[in-house]
């Protein structure tokens, strides 16, 4: 076996050119291949971040009615919806797929929030617990965050993010200014950012819109004062970090349950669902996959071609080699010699072109994720399988050209030396 894979690198040194446009079909297809593959990877990897973010884990369980979000500034308190219980939270809390929970009142669309002549519109106002930071990934830059005496003592103090900071102040001058929301007096207390930022690829006008349409900006108080503002005790959304991206999908449909064991709603319509972006995600992602699948076929047809252009090569290696085949099987080589010495031959050539089809496949793939804006993904799997998969067809497509060499007589063979 060594003596053979020797000699076939001496066969292909000595055609280099003929060799490499033998190697040419292979290179593109395998190139074509990882490419492809890279390109699913990268796509799904860009879904996955859009839809639920940089791996912050937080699924957002809301009420609903009759599968559209709840919206209790227009539609009222709804009836038999209590407010969550300190027993159902721990319930959320014991779940193996939950590692933090909060409690929160929301306002979607902020109104009536002023400093002097600014105001803020399109923002969310929320009416937070002391867990809401931690589960949803906040951090405070400056100031400071709400305390327990904030809490006991009804403390009217609110914290902003830097996008409903911005709209009301200079930077830096936020902390301590007075707020009015809804004509009630609010401090600021201090300025909170995610601590890991994501933004996702915008691809089209109506994603933008709908993006910054939900980014603007964040107002946070005490869920204790949130009643002076709103008037009521309202039924809360909940949001539960879990433990890894995939639990995600079994926390929300866990905690939907939990909180729904005591909506005692009249109509039977109204119930706490989970916003399931990871199952979205893959619905999207097997989109991508089916599509994508139809290119891998296209790309398969250039290695068929690839493997008809070695099996034409061999063949007229054959043909020029046929005195050389006569000498060997005159001086004793058997059928089973000269079969290995071709298929090795092959099958070399084929894995040469793998390998460059391999570098030409990923230097193809990150130009693609560089257009693209998607992450650029190498399955490892993917690049040693396409190797094996092009010394596959060197064999495959070797083998009437081995066998025919194999074949020859050696008096006819030697004969046309």
């Amino acid at each position: 076996m060594i003596e053979n894979i020797r000699l076939s690198f001496q066969g292909i040194w000595a055609h280099k050119m003929r060799s490499f446009l033998t190697m040419l079909g292979i290179i593109i297809g395998i190139a074509s291949l990882i490419s492809i593959v890279s390109t699913i990877k990268g796509t799904n990897e860009q879904i996955k971040k859009n839809l639920i973010g940089e791996g912050d884990n937080v699924v957002d369980i809301y009420l609903s009615d009759n599968g559209s979000e709840y919206q209790i500034e227009y539609q009222g308190i709804p009836q038999g919806v209590p407010v969550i219980s300190g027993e159902q939270k721990e319930k959320l809390l014991d779940l193996e797929e939950v590692e933090h929970a909060t409690l929160y009142q929301a306002r979607q669309y902020a109104s009536g929030i002023y400093y002097k002549d600014k105001s803020i519109n399109g923002g969310k106002v929320l009416g937070i617990d002391r867990d809401y930071l931690d589960t949803c990934g906040y951090q405070v830059v400056r100031g400071r965050g709400f305390s327990h005496k904030d809490y006991e003592n009804y403390r009217k103090v609110i914290l902003l993010d830097e996008i409903a900071a911005g709209s009301l102040f200079e930077k830096g001058e936020e902390i301590g200014k007075t707020v009015e929301i809804m004509g009630e007096p609010f401090t600021v207390a201090g300025i909170i950012k995610k601590i890991e930022e994501f933004e996702p690829v915008i691809n089209s006008i109506e994603e933008y819109n709908t993006y910054y349409s939900s980014n603007g900006g964040l107002v946070l108080m005490p869920t204790t004062t949130w009643p002076i503002v709103y008037q009521y005790d309202e039924p809360q959304m909940v949001s539960v970090k879990a433990t890894s991206p995939e639990t995600m999908s079994a926390a929300g449909k866990k905690g939907a349950k939990i909180l729904n064991e005591s909506i005692t709603s009249p109509t039977g319509t109204i119930q706490y669902e989970a916003k399931d972006m990871m199952e979205k995600a893959k619905g999207l992602q097997q989109i991508s996959e089916s599509t994508n699948r139809q290119l891998l076929w296209i790309a398969s047809i250039s290695l068929l071609v690839g493997g008809i252009g070695v099996m034409n090569i061999m063949l007229v290696s054959v043909t020029e080699r046929t005195g050389e085949i006569g000498l060997k099987k005159a001086i004793g080589a058997n059928k089973r010699r000269i079969l290995g010495q071709f298929l090795t031959e092959a099958s070399v050539l084929t894995s040469i072109g793998g390998i460059l089809g391999v570098f030409a496949g990923i230097v193809l793939a990150a130009g693609i994720a560089k257009v693209s804006g998607t992450p650029m993904v190498i399955s490892i799997p993917a690049a040693v399988g396409a190797v094996i998969f092009s010394t596959v067809i060197g064999i495959v497509f070797g083998l009437l050209p081995s066998i025919k060499a194999a074949n020859l007589s050696p008096i006819e063979a030697l004969r046309r030396m």
